[in-house]
């Protein structure tokens, strides 16, 4: 399966569970009275609509390169995943952080939990199935690049899953704080629990938001590869044939296996024009094979800058 289709199927999977988790979660909300589980409804429809623009994502920067689009629609992803990361502020954070604060300066009655704790129960379920979906995921893709898996998804240029992942780790730790404000609640009779837990998934949400939202405006702004990767591309580089130095080297990830390449390159003196074709040729074949992600690479013969002259020697002293 291609890594998009990997990823919608992913993305799937959370809009699925997230879609059900928000009715459930907001009938017990009104029925409990309790604002951390109208928090987590808002958090769950928060999570829907995000899932709903990276899947439109992932189906707008699959389309092929064009006229007026040469290198693709890769970066378009990062676009929508953006906004992807607003709407989890937007939608989630602002609502959880005012109703606690509201819940807490006004009180609020509490009605019976049991409902709510069996939603929350349910929930955590198909949280954390959608949550192993996506760590299986990323855990094949760090396999594959041969990198710990704690770094891969710091540092993945496929956010859908990234945002999968960190928003059902969020769930589940909203789920948690939402169990312990309504069991503050029932054990003292004070909804000032329930109004704490509600201010600290918005918190959460934030923190996600936040992350999320970096991510994507490095991409969208042009992140190179890791300095260890383009350590590799330099050495492969230098190892073809006729190079003698690599003057300058740009690397450009434009999305989820898609990575452009462009280098000055000094050749010697001596060869041919063929020669150096050739030689251009064998590169992008090395770079292609030792990075399958690398799709464009762009070579630029160039001379290595002549030495600074020797200063002239100044009067002799007298």
């Amino acid at each position: 399966m291609s890594d998009n289709g990997e990823s919608t199927v992913t993305v799937l999977v959370a809009a699925g569970a997230n879609l059900g988790i928000a009715v459930a979660k907001a009938a017990a909300g009104v029925i409990s009275g309790s604002s951390a589980m109208l928090s987590e409804a808002a958090h769950s429809v928060a999570d829907t609509v995000t899932e709903v623009m990276l899947l439109t994502a992932l189906k707008r920067s699959g389309k092929p390169a064009d006229e007026d689009h040469p290198v693709g629609h890769a970066g378009e992803r990062y676009v929508w995943a953006m906004l992807a990361a607003v709407a989890t502020f937007v939608g989630g954070a602002v609502f959880s952080v005012y109703d606690g604060v509201h819940t807490l300066t006004h009180g609020e009655e509490l009605g019976d939990p049991l409902v709510s704790y069996i939603v929350l129960g349910v929930s955590f379920v198909l949280e954390a199935f959608s949550l192993r979906t996506g760590v299986k995921q990323v855990r094949a893709e760090a396999e594959r690049m041969r990198a710990p898996f704690a770094r891969y998804l710091r540092l993945t240029p496929d956010t859908t899953v990234k945002a999968v992942v960190m928003e059902d780790s969020a769930a589940l730790a909203g789920l948690m704080l939402a169990a312990g404000g309504l069991l503050g609640g029932q054990l003292t009779g004070s909804g000032v629990w329930d109004g704490v837990a509600s201010i600290l998934i918005g918190c959460l949400l934030v923190y996600v938001a936040w992350v999320l939202g970096r991510a994507n405006a490095q991409l969208l702004i042009g992140r190179p590869l890791p300095r260890a990767m383009r350590a590799e591309v330099r050495e492969e580089l230098l190892g073809v044939p006729h190079v003698v130095d690599v003057l300058d080297l740009i690397t450009l990830i434009q999305g989820p296996g898609e990575v452009l390449i462009a280098a000055k390159v000094d050749f010697r003196d001596v060869v041919t024009a063929a020669e150096v074709e050739r030689a251009c040729e064998q590169a992008e074949t090395r770079l292609r094979a030792r990075f399958p992600s690398v799709r464009r690479v762009y070579l630029d013969p160039t001379p290595a800058p002549a030495p600074a002259p020797d200063p002239a020697p100044g009067p002799a002293p007298g």
